[in-house]
């Protein structure tokens, strides 16, 4: 039934565009009332009218900009943007006006991924699943608060589209109630720091693995991912390797964004090694779709979680986390929240989603804005030594290290025998290393740090931020 729906919406929209070839100027669903732009770029304003018609687009911050419609009805501007500001309106023109109103200028990200960047501010139910503070942000929410947000209606497609399906909401109450979490706090981090409008793009879907996520083009030099669906007549589904960037991300390509943010990772813990291989790929895959450079992505680390509470030697969460880890080093201008200090044992939407917006917010502030003196990364392990019976662990940090309430197990050890054991551990004296050390072990080799799916992490920099679970060895 879910297929004959998209197919039915990707009917009506097709229409929807046929007809606006005929007449009056149409704009894509992204365009529009409320919407946010990208201040100080050349942005793309899109879409169809007659066919041979001239289109002349008027913003209201200055400026006259036309367009002769295409064969197909397209046509496309580029007019530049001012500083973050607003509200303005837009007139859209072939001999009949079409007006945008309330258009603000500033941020604008894109937030993706699976159901824990789809969890709204008002949580999941059945079973019921809140959001710590939640309730505090939507009574007080109001629409002078200059964040706005568009959230993509789920779509599945086995061709790229034009358009989506969506509008963009201002700040209120009913707009934020059905709004994702980590994307919020992540905007109202960035707003409260800048002084300045943000614009969020949600396009996210539950139970996804990072392949749907990316374009046939990339995933054509997979061999192991599977891509006939694209092009035979059965049905497919949210999981299948490409029908969520065709249906919910191809449509937002020519709009003009900053940065993005992503939380996914879940449902590829079976695979963590291709995973470790996704990942970059999709950000060169998107910023070769954007056309923008290398712009930000920041991304999180999936949050301790008791996936198979039965089989007590099961990694899977600890691998996909590794591979999440290893992936930063690989990908140029992207950072890393850590969430090993707030997941949950049997839930795996973890109820902290401020920690993690404003986790995420930090990197943007600090390397994407440049404001000096906010801490953005936790502690990253770089080297061991061996030293007697004991191991020293060195860490990149800008500050000192701590150890708070740490739970037995979460650091072990061990020889060439390859047993790990629970270890002790305790910060050197200058602050910036771990010893770690077990009485088992007289000629210890390796160490991991967190490496189960399920942890309470301990490792903390000065600034309170977490240490990614990690190992020294690669058994």
């Amino acid at each position: 039934m879910k297929l004959k729906n998209n197919l039915f919406l990707g009917s009506i929209l097709s229409l929807f565009t046929v007809f606006g070839v005929q007449g009056k100027v149409v704009l894509p669903s992204i365009l529009s009332d409320n919407m946010v732009l990208q201040q100080q770029s050349e942005v793309k304003l899109w879409g169809t009218a007659a066919a041979g018609s001239t289109v002349t687009v008027t913003p209201g911050w200055g400026g006259s900009y036309t367009a002769k419609a295409g064969e197909g009805g397209e046509w496309e501007v580029k007019p530049p943007t001012p500083k973050a500001g607003g509200p303005y309106s837009i007139e859209f023109s072939d001999g009949e006006t079409t007006t945008l109103n309330n258009v603000l200028i500033g941020e604008v990200w894109l937030c993706s991924g699976q159901s824990n960047m789809v969890m709204t501010l008002s949580g999941f139910t059945n079973p019921v699943q809140p959001v710590n503070k939640a309730e505090e942000i939507l009574q007080s929410a109001t629409s002078a608060t200059p964040i706005r947000v568009f959230t993509l209606r789920r779509i599945r497609s086995k061709t790229e589209m034009n358009d989506c399906t969506g509008s963009w909401g201002e700040h209120t109450d009913r707009t934020l109630r059905k709004t994702s979490a980590v994307a919020y706090f992540f905007a109202k981090d960035l707003y409260e720091r800048l002084g300045i409008p943000v614009g969020i793009i949600v396009s996210a879907w539950g139970g996804t693995p990072i392949e749907a996520w990316i374009s046939p083009k990339t995933l054509s030099d997979f061999k192991e991912i599977d891509l006939s669906h694209l092009t035979n007549d059965k049905n497919i589904n949210a999981q299948r390797a490409c029908v969520l960037y065709n249906g919910m991300i191809a449509p937002l390509r020519k709009l003009c964004i900053k940065g993005a943010i992503w939380y996914q990772g879940e449902n590829n813990r079976f695979n963590p090694s291709l995973y470790e291989r996704l990942m970059p790929a999709l950000v060169k895959d998107w910023r070769n779709v954007w056309q923008q450079g290398e712009f930000p992505f920041y991304y999180v680390q999936i949050a301790p979680y008791d996936y198979e509470p039965d089989k007590q030697q099961d990694r899977s969460g600890a691998a996909l986390r590794e591979a999440q880890l290893h992936s930063m080093s690989k990908i140029p201008n992207s950072g890393m929240a850590v969430t090993l200090d707030i997941g949950e044992k049997t839930n795996i939407h973890p109820a902290e989603k401020e920690k993690v917006g404003q986790r995420l917010a930090a990197w943007a502030l600090s390397k994407t804005y440049g404001i000096e003196g906010i801490s953005c990364s936790g502690p990253v392990y770089k080297t061991f030594e061996v030293s007697g019976d004991k191991i020293s662990l060195n860490f990149e940090t800008s500050s000192k290290l701590r150890i708070i309430d740490m739970e037995p197990g979460i650091f072990e050890i061990a020889g060439a025998d390859k047993v790990f054991y629970p270890a002790k551990a305790e910060v050197s004296e200058k602050g910036k290393d771990v010893i770690v050390f077990a009485d088992e072990v007289k000629n210890p080799v390796a160490v991991r740090y967190g490496y189960k799916n399920y942890v309470k992490g301990c490792l903390f920099d000065s600034e309170g931020l977490p240490a990614s679970s990690f190992r020294t060895d690669n058994w």
